[in-house]
């Protein structure tokens, strides 16, 4: 009896890399828009600002759900479930910028195109060189951890420069995590495109927040 050792054929690979990437990129354009209608919802119905606290537990608690049932079509329902609630989280910090500057809006906008160019600058970049960036989790992992604690040490403490400071680390760590998230899916270390999503959703979001932040110190009208 003749045993099957073939070994799969690189075009399969190819091919569940795409299938990764093509659900990936949609599922995300999908979170995307429903964050923007709960963040539309919240600035309509104006919401208070949720507070570190419930924003952090909702977060986390969504997270852990989402990865938890990533396998499943529960998946999906906790993903929208999560970017939605992120998107209630943005509303009050919009509704902010817009009552606490005169180009406020124009704020938003800026900080929305400047997201844009940048996700799909760095997205581009890797998707057409398919250079291996896996060398940066490391790095970025302990960069967002400590620029995260720092974050809360700033809002705790009230440190405006520390602040602006972690604003600045976290740009520069959100366009690392998307060469390396990029990365990720092509060469096949991440083949779920449920988590693929949450990462990447996650990451645009905290880059427009600190572009934002940035926008708002160095442009805004009183």
């Amino acid at each position: 009896m003749k045993l099957n050792t073939a070994i799969p054929r690189p075009e399969a690979s190819v091919l569940a890399t795409n299938k990764v990437l093509r659900n990936t990129y949609l599922l995300l354009s999908m979170t995307l828009i429903f964050s923007a209608m709960t963040a539309g919802a919240a600035m309509a119905l104006n919401l208070p600002h949720f507070g570190p606290i419930v924003t952090l537990v909702g977060y986390f608690g969504l997270l852990f759900l989402t990865t938890k049932f990533s396998n499943s079509s529960l998946g999906l329902v906790f993903v929208f479930a999560l970017t939605g609630f992120m998107g209630l989280t943005l509303g009050p910090i919009l509704t902010m910028y817009i009552k606490a500057f005169s180009n406020g809006h124009e704020l938003i906008m800026t900080a929305l195109g400047g997201t844009g160019v940048i996700f799909l600058g760095l997205s581009g970049y890797a998707l057409t060189t398919r250079k291996d960036f896996s060398f940066m989790g490391g790095f970025l992992m302990v960069g967002v951890l400590v620029a995260f604690l720092a974050g809360l040490g700033a809002m705790f403490f009230a440190i405006p420069a520390l602040s602006l400071a972690v604003s600045a680390m976290f740009i520069l760590l959100m366009s690392g995590m998307i060469l390396y998230q990029t990365s990720e899916i092509i060469h096949g270390g991440e083949t779920n495109y449920i988590l693929a999503t949450v990462s990447l959703y996650v990451t645009i979001y905290n880059l427009f927040l600190s572009l934002l932040q940035l926008l708002g110190v160095f442009s805004g009208e009183d």
